[in-house]
């Protein structure tokens, strides 16, 4: 089959590597037909973070399923289905208290299991990990972009707002302009919160912000950024979203929250080693941190209901669409700037 492999900073090839094989009864092979390039790719992209080379890529599958090993119940070949970014298995303790990330039997996607930015993946854990698309919407192409957020970043997004508490009639601030932020904002929209205040550095991202239910946005940087935040939002939210995962997110996101509130983070940490994490300033207001790598599968179902109902539609995070052969370029717009997020269609 055909996938992308990492070579290195700027490297990603389309190269020919060997398919992904049932190798245990709890397995399943998907044909991918939709994927995407998510913001973490691009840290090892940019040399900002070490990966082996050459390795395989991608964590954010959807497709077709091909076959399946001989205890797996809950899919069978012809459904379509997406999956999380991580493996997990749905029955260990972890698993079972939703915090399915830390599975003491979880796996990536990348390797032996074919690398998502590819044309097969082998599932392990079929059943803990696979989420099956009703048949109705298996060939609907507008749903299943819809439905594509939710293997990462709609579901990270989500993580993001539930730890920092969000609830009706909140006021909260969502810490960056990314994908993960963007979706961050539709899931306070979700859980009804009456002011949403988006910070970010891109003019075209915040209005998207707006279109997702923002109520305020900010587009300064640096002290003038948190200023304005304090200013709107009278003197600081009870609930603030940090959402990109640089020490300056986490030192602004902790500087906007209101004495005795909390910070939901999500941002893949970057840059907090070298420079600190702002304890003092969590410890003198009391702000509470919760939050971590999010454990996207155990959402996966109750925001599946919402895009299939029409409620949630994230879709508009692709702004470029490429196939297989464009990763590359599609790496290289993410990187620039040129796209929030890219669609691959294999």
């Amino acid at each position: 089959m055909r996938a992308a492999v990492y070579h290195g900073p700027g490297e990603i090839a389309i190269e020919e590597v060997p398919n992904p094989e049932i190798e245990s009864p709890t397995d399943a092979i998907v044909r991918v037909t939709h994927t995407a390039i998510c913001g973490s790719d691009l840290w090892p992209y940019r040399g900002e973070s070490d990966r082996d080379v050459p390795s395989r890529i991608g964590h954010e599958p959807m497709g077709i399923v091909e076959e399946t090993g001989d205890d797996v119940r809950s899919v069978e070949p012809g459904d379509r289905v997406f999956a999380p970014f991580v493996i997990s298995c749905g029955e260990c303790e972890f698993c079972r208290k939703g915090l399915h990330t830390s599975c003491v039997n979880g796996d990536s996607w990348g390797g032996e299991n074919g690398g998502a930015q590819g044309e097969y993946v082998r599932a392990r854990h079929a059943d803990g990990t696979l989420v099956r698309v009703p048949d109705r919407h298996a060939d609907d192409e507008d749903t299943l972009r819809a439905i594509l957020p939710l293997t990462d970043v709609m579901g990270t997004g989500h993580h993001a707002a539930v730890s920092a508490g969000v609830a009706a009639g909140a006021t909260c601030v969502v810490v960056g302009d990314g994908a993960v932020g963007l979706c961050g904002v539709l899931a306070a929209r979700r859980l009804g919160a009456e002011r949403i205040v988006a910070m970010g550095h891109h003019e075209d991202r915040l209005e998207l912000a707006e279109q997702f239910g923002a109520t305020e946005t900010i587009a300064a940087r640096g002290d003038d950024a948190i200023e304005r935040a304090l200013e709107v939002t009278h003197g600081g939210a009870n609930h603030v979203m940090e959402c990109v995962g640089a020490a300056s997110a986490m030192d602004t996101a902790i500087a906007v929250a209101r004495p005795g509130g909390t910070v939901g983070y999500v941002g893949v940490p970057h840059g907090t080693d070298e420079e600190g994490l702002d304890v003092f300033g969590l410890f003198g207001d009391n702000v509470t941190l919760r939050g971590g790598v999010a454990p996207v599968r155990a959402y996966a179902e109750e925001l599946l209901a919402d895009v299939i109902g029409g409620t949630l539609d994230p879709s508009p995070i692709f702004t470029k669409t490429v196939d297989l052969d464009g990763v590359p370029d599609g790496y290289q717009a993410m990187d620039e700037r040129e796209a929030i997020k890219v669609l691959v269609k294999t």
